[in-house]
């Protein structure tokens, strides 16, 4: 497990925002990821997906290194933020702007607003 703690470590260090998740941004291979990366993907966040469904040391390795115990997991500048739930909270209630603000990471204020009026 140690070879997949570095790699981890390594990833979610060097990656501004990164999403461990079933399948890819592209296609993702659950609804909790699907979520996560859309909301990601409309906000126009640059980020790096992970798929761990790829890889089983990945995919156990990350509930280790988070200490959470479901998929996906988000992390902004090194720090583990949450699973769908949690950011699905975070991006209705202004906190995930105001994470991507004070971390100098990129999006699209105004789609993060269509997502709340959409649901409010």
């Amino acid at each position: 497990m140690t070879d997949a703690k570095t790699a981890i470590d390594q990833t979610v260090k060097s990656n501004d925002v990164v999403l461990y998740m079933k399948g890819t941004k592209e296609m993702p291979q659950c609804g909790f990821s699907s979520r996560v990366a859309g909301v990601l993907t409309y906000m126009g966040v640059d980020f790096k997906d992970v798929n761990v469904l790829a890889d089983d040391t990945i995919r156990q390795g990350i509930k280790e290194y988070s200490d959470w115990p479901t998929i996906p997991q988000l992390y902004v500048k090194g720090e583990f933020v949450g699973g769908c739930d949690i950011v699905t909270e975070m991006t209705l209630s202004g906190e995930l702007d105001t994470l991507f603000d004070d971390a100098g990471v990129s999006y699209d204020k105004d789609a993060a607003d269509k997502i709340r009026e959409a649901n409010a």
